[in-house]
């Protein structure tokens, strides 16, 4: 069987200590660290973009285990609310040399023809489901790499969030912290997927402004957010996004 899990909760901000699905909750570790923000504009081959730098927290959120929709169902994610990453301590967030290190291919997709190609994947996320093998491109946000929160063009704090998070779960793959779980390979458990399959990933806005209906509001890595975008963020205090993470699970239920 198959089926769609909410197992994770991420905040996406520019504020550095900033919980966002914490209720803003904030943190003074002592000393400076992994403070963003977002500059521009700048002129990059004669256009004018904005630049953005953003953290993610990563929390442990089986939702389904804790209401007990589902009782002794083995395929689910169980455990209890805990922060799994923070992304300001990580020196591979921070630079994009270093981030080098994790994904080296990174250069083989940095040309026009492999940019283009990220038009369909654009696409096909919008009208129904992303193109895993463009594993290189997010859709309407932008290119995968590098693996790490700068965004080097910003169209708005919905699409760099968006981008911030799908490029936050590849690392985990990558990084082989976070493993495959849909397709005939996950029926027997979780399997190694260095490759992130967008396919296995959606994102549904929890602040600052929920969204609860609507055919995007639990959109797939990709999608274009021109219909989704619209009221879900305001000036100052609500430019910080938090993030209710989808995962698709196929198992053998007994």
């Amino acid at each position: 069987m198959g089926f769609w899990e909410p197992v994770r909760l991420a905040d996406v901000s520019m504020k550095p200590w900033c919980f966002v699905n914490l209720g803003g909750m904030k943190l003074d570790p002592g000393f400076d660290i992994g403070f963003k923000s977002m500059a521009g504009p700048s002129a990059v081959g004669g256009n004018t973009q904005y630049n953005s730098q953003w953290h993610v927290h990563w929390y442990a959120y089986p939702l389904i285990y804790w209401m007990e929709i589902v009782a002794d169902f083995l395929c689910l994610e169980s455990g209890s609310i805990d922060i799994l990453y923070i992304t300001e301590i990580d020196p591979l967030w921070q630079d994009s040399e270093l981030t080098a290190i994790i994904n080296p291919e990174a250069v083989l997709f940095a040309n026009p023809l492999a940019l283009a190609a990220c038009a369909a994947d654009c696409v096909a996320a919008t009208a129904k489901l992303p193109t895993d093998e463009l594993f290189w491109c997010a859709g309407c946000q932008g290119t995968m790499y590098p693996l790490n929160g700068n965004v080097s063009a910003t169209i708005g704090h919905v699409q760099a969030s968006r981008l911030a998070l799908a490029r936050f779960s590849y690392k985990l793959h990558r990084e082989l912290v976070a493993w495959g779980t849909m397709g005939s390979k996950g029926l027997c458990g979780k399997y190694l997927m260095p490759v992130m399959r967008k396919q296995q990933y959606r994102f549904q806005a929890t602040n600052p402004n929920p969204q609860t209906k609507g055919r995007y509001a639990c959109a797939p890595i990709g999608a274009s957010t021109t219909f989704m975008s619209a009221g879900q963020v305001y000036p100052a205090i609500g430019e910080d996004m938090g993030y209710l993470v989808w995962r698709k699970r196929n198992c053998c239920a007994l």
